[in-house]
């Protein structure tokens, strides 16, 4: 299993499996974490005594650290190597689940998450690019599929994953239990992966600068606005983000390759991939916040029967992916993404017209249909942002569908807070509504890839 330079149809088995294997286990650990710790921050607020206001920073900090850090750390896979940014995202990763799991106050853990935040922004930022080096050519629709069904399902699952962890442990646990298998996916890296082409460009310090602070100054506005604070600070941090952003967007335009991947969003494919992305996960996103207080406050289930009915979307996912992986070399990630989010734009819409008193069937289907339209539309999705892109410019496309998957996520948790806060009634029916729009959305966008050049 020696990392030597990658043969040019992708690695020879066994060294392939031990590499899908240890970018497997990467990604989980880098997804999970992203929402794992929403579910224990009544219980961490109290035991680092603040307040549960205070407590929301050991959410933000991570998603913070992984926004402002995912495009600069895949332009230095471009230019260092793909395998070395996994292995020392992998590592860092590892360090800071320790720190997390050890940590006794508020500052302690907000510093170690804001370093497990740059830990997997190393792996995510990556993993697609090493991908298409892992794979045989005729494979590439399959290793998507296989990845994009690892990130879903890893997203899915992350409240029920803490659940069950805090059934039976303490919240230290939801990041001790990284340190081992941090820790393998460590070792297998280290011999498995590929050796990947290397740029030499130099790395654009100014412009990671630009985009940490715009990327990360919209990420605080948009989480202020679902937080009801005052418009005076949500539209400074606004301002501030767009400004920025205007001066990175020119800094950009005069480079080859961009560490912001302007070039890759003159592709019209590529560009289509990334918005069709960016609307499903604010649906998904919406409905995976909205669904437990739906289960539990209006239906007055337990946690345990919150975290069954929540399964069958993971579960279905699951087994779909890799179907649709298959179908993505043959058939165009438009029509199959496009009528993926049709279905699940259907599927939410028949969860927020539940009957009065439903039975588990009643949701167990409506789950379903959610899991069967975003299994067939995240993995072409994924497979057409990669493929879209130049072999040479991996690296930009794999931080670029990570970056869009996360922007997804925080959008759609701060509309479904700005809607509970503006609805006290009806504020759980009227967000997945608002989900099955931006599923329709995301279709829409889907569709018009048929006609993309």
């Amino acid at each position: 299993m020696s990392g030597g330079v990658t043969s040019p149809d992708g690695l020879p088995f066994p060294q392939r499996f031990w590499a899908i294997l240890t970018i497997g286990l990467g990604l989980t650990l880098a997804v999970l974490n992203g929402a794992i710790a929403n579910v224990a921050l009544p219980t961490i607020a109290h035991d680092v005594n603040t307040s549960p206001a205070n407590s929301i920073w050991v959410v933000n900090a991570f998603q913070l650290a992984v926004t402002i850090s995912l495009l600069p750390l895949s332009s230095l896979g471009e230019i260092h190597g793909y395998r070395k940014v996994y292995r020392w995202g992998l590592v860092v990763f590892t360090i800071a689940s320790l720190l997390c799991a050890l940590s006794s106050s508020l500052p302690v853990l907000i510093v170690a998450r804001v370093l497990q935040g740059f830990g997997a922004a190393g792996i995510m930022s990556v993993n697609g690019a090493l991908i298409r080096f892992i794979y045989p050519r005729s494979w590439l629709g399959r290793g998507v599929g296989l990845n994009a069904t690892i990130g879903s399902i890893a997203s899915a699952l992350g409240p029920t994953v803490a659940s069950g962890i805090l059934s039976v442990a303490h919240w230290p646990w939801l990041f001790a239990v990284n340190v081992p298998l941090g820790i393998l996916a460590i070792g297998i890296a280290w011999r498995a992966l590929p050796d990947t082409p290397h740029s030499g460009a130099r790395f654009d310090v100014h412009s990671a600068l630009l985009q940490a602070v715009s990327f990360g100054t919209l990420l605080i506005g948009v989480s202020e606005i679902g937080h009801g604070e005052s418009m005076f600070h949500v539209g400074l941090d606004l301002v501030v983000a767009v400004t920025t952003g205007i001066v990175l967007v020119a800094r950009q335009m005069t480079q080859s390759a961009p560490l912001l991947p302007i070039d890759l969003l003159r592709i019209p494919l590529f560009a289509l991939s990334v918005a069709s992305s960016i609307c499903s996960f604010v649906a998904q996103s919406m409905a995976q916040v909205t669904l437990p207080f739906l289960f539990q406050h209006d239906l007055g289930m337990g946690q345990v029967m919150t975290g069954l009915l929540m399964t069958p979307w993971p579960l279905t996912v699951a087994v779909i992916a890799p179907l649709a992986g298959r179908l993505s070399d043959r058939y165009p990630a438009g029509l199959l993404g496009g009528c993926g989010m049709a279905i699940m734009a259907v599927g939410l819409a028949a969860m927020a017209f539940l009957p009065a008193a439903p039975t588990e069937w009643d949701i167990v289907w409506r789950m379903t249909l959610c899991g069967i339209g975003f299994g067939f539309f995240n993995t072409p999705n994924n497979r057409a942002i990669i493929m879209s892109a130049p072999p040479a410019r991996s690296g930009g496309a794999s931080g670029m569908q990570a970056t869009a998957r996360l922007l997804g996520q925080t959008m759609g948790a701060a509309l479904v807070a700005l809607l509970f806060g503006a609805l006290p009634v009806g504020g759980v029916s009227m967000a997945l509504i608002v989900a099955a729009v931006a599923a329709c959305v995301s279709a829409g966008v889907s569709f018009t890839r048929l006609m993309a050049r």
